[in-house]
């Protein structure tokens, strides 16, 4: 079974929010969100969106991307740990 990938809040508070001694509190007042978002991204009890990745790349100089392609990763291995596929018969591709 593959491993549960990262989820992007883990991220966010390991390499970002402690290195820096900045609060979840006082980065969602710079960014313009309620506490509670990132508070419970943090948590992984809630997904990275578009707008949130924009801002925290615009907050941080990273590409938006970034967020958004951790918050995928995350999730394809979440899918791939509750089901299985190895049902499904791989058509080819003329």
């Amino acid at each position: 079974m593959p491993r549960l990938r990262t989820h992007p809040g883990e991220v966010l508070r390991e390499e970002y929010l402690i290195p820096l001694g900045l609060s979840a509190r006082a980065l969602a007042k710079d960014l313009g969100v309620p506490a509670n978002r990132l508070t419970e991204i943090m948590r992984g009890s809630r997904d990275v969106s578009a707008d949130t990745a924009l801002r925290l790349g615009r907050y941080f100089g990273t590409d938006p991307r970034f967020g958004l392609d951790l918050q995928a990763a995350h999730d394809l291995s979440k899918a791939e740990q509750s089901t299985d596929y190895n049902s499904i018969v791989p058509r080819a591709v003329a």
